[in-house]
């Protein structure tokens, strides 16, 4: 089966050729910086991720543009509540964004340009929509007609009938149809600009929509995209108003794949800060870590929405525990599957997992499909214990998923050993001593060696309450892991 995509444009699944052969241009619409990065925001940077690194896996030479929104209205408007100047208020926000995808172990695209560093490029694009007619300058402003693009709407399936209905046009406005969209904004008295826009527009900066439909052309140095990428709340209008302004100057397609990831929702809400229930990206890894984080995300295929709650976390947490069991099989092992007896039917195990997870992943990148196939393979692997070759089947097991899940999903599923310096109290005969982990669990091997149960019993209440370490005692010895 070859990859196959959802395609929000045509609102059907297709299979994937892009433009020049194995080459792939990607753009995601990337984070306006006037606030701290929000999960909803995680989400998106991660899943575009994974399909960018899924493309690689798969072959494929990706080209990745995602941008950053540094002048724009929230901006201002956060500047003017902090008394600052919207230049700070955008470099403070974009360290932060960067310290977020760090946390989260996300690769910044291959090119993030900045908004402002992009300016007399927008102004060259705009200067060649008014001169085709698709858009005039009034008073310092310049507006796109909407009414000169017939294919206005193809995105998202609305008439420019049903569009009217929620546009109200206001009584100073300067726009000759309340579908116009803004291309430049001229600046109001203590409101920065930007750029050398011509004498007759007046000092201002671009809209947000134009942003991204010059940037990613000129950066992945194309007429027409072969993937873009966003939020479906970013279909209408921010994606609707790119095609338009795109196509009106190029004639071109503007992208020949949209694909948008579902919404977050927060215990049922949506989420707001008056509500609450604001999670930024830097809370949620401090309180659940990077990975279980990214297990939630993956349980739910892309396009769908999502409810987060810490329920939901638990649950990917238990999840990841059972790459951890797995994972410390393998380290028991030295995961070294050349010096054991082979399983007859490993290869034959592991060839057909990876290539049930290759056909989840090719099927529009369906990673809940595909972890599960990661997960029915632990379980096989553990339905071997104690025949021959068991051991082998699970290094084996192991290596493949820890590869997939490293290098597609980011995600680390090797044995988490506790620091040796964090010391357990732990009281014998009366006396507080403190042992590490590996002093208690060699200590505790020991007295199960002696037969002293109780005192093994003791110890493995010691390991759980202390720092939830779920000590089992299996045929192949005492193991351990996370609760």
């Amino acid at each position: 089966m070859s990859l196959h995509i959802y395609n929000s444009l045509t609102k059907k699944k297709e299979p994937f050729v892009p433009l020049e052969g194995n080459v792939v241009k990607m753009y995601s619409c990337g984070v306006t910086v006037y606030d701290k990065c929000h999960i909803g925001h995680a989400r998106s940077l991660y899943i575009f991720d994974v399909i960018r690194r899924y493309l690689k896996y798969r072959g494929y030479d990706v080209r990745f543009v995602r941008n950053i929104t540094d002048i724009d209205d929230k901006i201002i408007n956060k500047a003017r509540e902090l008394g600052v100047d919207s230049k700070d208020v955008a470099e403070k926000n974009i360290g932060l964004y960067y310290q977020d995808m760090d946390s989260l172990g996300v690769g910044k695209a291959d090119i993030e340009p900045r908004a402002t560093e992009n300016i007399n490029d927008m102004i060259r694009h705009i200067q060649g929509l008014i001169d085709s007619g698709a858009a005039y300058e009034a008073e310092g402003d310049v507006y796109f007609s909407v009414r000169k693009f017939p294919d206005y709407g193809k995105l998202s399936g609305q008439s420019i009938e049903k569009m009217l209905e929620g546009v109200r046009i206001e009584s100073d406005e300067k726009k000759r149809d309340p579908l116009d969209f803004a291309l430049w904004k001229h600046s109001k008295e203590g409101e920065p600009s930007c750029g050398d826009s011509p004498p007759w527009w007046g000092p201002g900066r671009p809209g947000w929509h134009i942003e991204c439909s010059c940037m990613s052309l000129k950066h992945l140095r194309c007429e027409t995209l072969d993937i873009h990428a966003g939020g479906r709340d970013l279909i209408f209008p921010h994606h609707e108003n790119e095609i338009a302004q795109a196509e009106a100057l190029t004639g071109k397609p503007f992208a020949k794949y949209w694909i948008h990831h579902g919404l977050i929702t927060i215990n049922g809400q949506k989420m707001s800060k008056s509500l609450g229930n604001f999670i930024t990206v830097e809370d949620a890894v401090k309180r659940f870590g990077p990975d279980d984080l990214k297990l939630f995300f993956l349980a739910s295929h892309y396009s769908s929405p999502i409810d987060f709650s810490e329920e939901k976390i638990a649950e990917a947490h238990k999840a990841r525990q059972r790459f951890a069991v797995l994972a410390q099989d393998a380290a028991r092992l030295n995961g070294d599957a050349a010096r054991l007896e082979p399983h007859p039917d490993a290869q034959s195990i592991i060839d057909a997992a990876q290539a049930a997870f290759i056909e989840a992943m090719d099927d529009d990148f369906n990673t809940p499909k595909a972890l599960g196939v990661l997960f029915e393979l632990v379980t096989d692997a553990h339905k071997y214990k104690g025949r021959p070759g068991a051991d082998y089947l699970v290094c084996q097991a192991f290596e493949m998923i820890q590869r997939l899940c490293e290098n597609i999903f980011g995600v680390n599923v090797r044995f988490q050993t506790v620091s040796k310096e964090l010391k357990f109290v732990y009281n014998v005969n009366g006396i507080s001593v403190q042992k590490t982990v590996e002093e208690l669990l060699q200590e505790r091997q020991e007295a199960r060696k002696n037969k002293n149960f109780k005192k093994s019993d003791d110890l493995r209440v010691v390991l759980k309450e202390q720092h939830g370490i779920i000590v089992e005692d299996t045929p192949q010895g005492q193991q351990w892991r996370e609760e």
